[in-house]
C-alpha cells in the first residue's frame, strides 16, 4: 500500500516538473537580461533531456485532454505548445505547495506579523490562508494574527494573492 502511494505522489511530482518547465518558457519570454536568459535555456536544455521522451509524449497528451496545453501551428510549420489559463493555474497551484520561507543566518530580532479580517462569504480562502500560514511555520497568535520570525513580505503576497484575499489581510 505505502509503494503504490509513493508512486502516485512522484508520478504527479513529474507531471507537476514538465508543467513547470513549460511554464519556463513564459519566463524566458519576459526576462530581457541577456545573461539571465542563457542561464534560463541552460538549465531548462539539462531539465528536459532527465525526462523519458515517451512519458513526456503520454503526459503532453494528457495535458492537452485536461486542457492544460494548446497546440498552435505557425507559418513556418513548426508547432507551438501552448499553455493554457488552467495550466497557468495548475502551475502557480504546484508553486504554492513547494513554497517556503528561508530561514536567513541572522536573525533580526523582529517578529513578522500577519493581520486579516476576511468576511464570512470568503471562508473558504480564509481556512486555507490559516492552513498555509500554518504549514510555513507561522504561530497563532490569534484566530486572524499570525507571527512569524523571519522575513515573509514575498511569501505571504503571493498567498494573498492566490487565494484572492487581497483586500482583506
Amino acid at each position: 500500500m505505502i509503494k503504490k502511494e509513493n508512486k502516485r505522489k512522484s508520478y504527479s511530482q513529474r507531471k507537476q516538473k514538465i508543467l513547470l518547465l513549460l511554464e519556463a518558457g513564459v519566463t524566458l519570454s519576459m526576462t530581457r537580461s541577456f545573461n539571465r536568459q542563457r542561464f534560463i535555456i541552460n538549465s531548462l536544455a539539462r531539465e528536459w533531456k532527465k525526462i523519458d521522451r515517451q512519458y513526456l509524449y503520454r503526459v503532453l497528451n494528457e495535458f492537452k485532454y485536461e486542457r492544460l496545453i494548446e497546440y498552435k501551428e505557425g507559418e513556418n510549420g513548426l508547432v507551438k505548445i501552448v499553455l493554457t489559463e488552467a495550466g497557468h493555474k495548475r502551475v502557480i497551484q504546484a508553486n504554492i505547495d513547494n513554497l517556503t520561507i528561508p530561514k536567513p543566518t541572522h536573525w533580526d530580532q523582529r517578529w513578522h506579523l500577519v493581520f486579516f479580517d476576511v468576511p464570512e462569504k470568503k471562508r473558504r480562502g480564509r481556512d486555507a490562508l490559516r492552513l498555509k500560514l500554518r504549514e510555513l511555520g507561522f504561530l497563532e497568535w490569534q484566530k486572524s494574527v499570525f507571527v512569524h520570525p523571519y522575513p515573509c513580505r514575498e511569501q505571504i503576497d503571493f498567498i494573498v494573492e492566490f487565494f484572492e484575499l487581497r483586500p482583506f489581510v
